[in-house]
């Protein structure tokens, strides 16, 4: 089972992303901010991590750059309100595998990740 960790200091999308995915059979487990983030990737390397950019405290920029150091074979996608073709970049080369906008569509995130997991097997 793939492991998912979703990182969003919005509790509704925490919820949200942990139902659905949970119910895609991945194994979900959620973090509010960057910091807490940091610290599951170390106890528990997840395959992937779904990250908001904008938090407080700890920027999404920085949380990848964490996590590269950490076990720079997890696979992050970044998820964001603003679609900023910086930051996209600046996740891009920093080794986010994707960036997708929020709203997004939850469907095409499954499928995403049903592309990224036959990837791995």
């Amino acid at each position: 089972m793939i492991s998912i960790l979703v990182v969003d200091d919005e509790p509704d999308i925490l919820e949200m992303m942990k139902d659905f995915l949970s119910s895609k059979g991945y194994a979900v487990d959620t973090a509010p901010d960057g910091t807490i983030a940091i610290e599951k990737i170390r106890n528990e390397r997840p395959k992937v991590v779904l990250l908001d950019i904008i938090m407080p405290g700890m920027w999404g920029i920085d949380v990848i750059k964490e996590i590269k150091k950490i076990d720079p074979v997890i696979t992050v996608i970044i998820m964001t309100a603003i679609g900023d073709a910086e930051t996209e970049s600046r996740a891009m080369k920093l080794g986010a595998f994707d960036y997708i906008t929020k709203p997004f569509n939850l469907d095409s995130l499954d499928t995403m990740l049903s592309k990224l997991v036959s990837c791995h097997k």
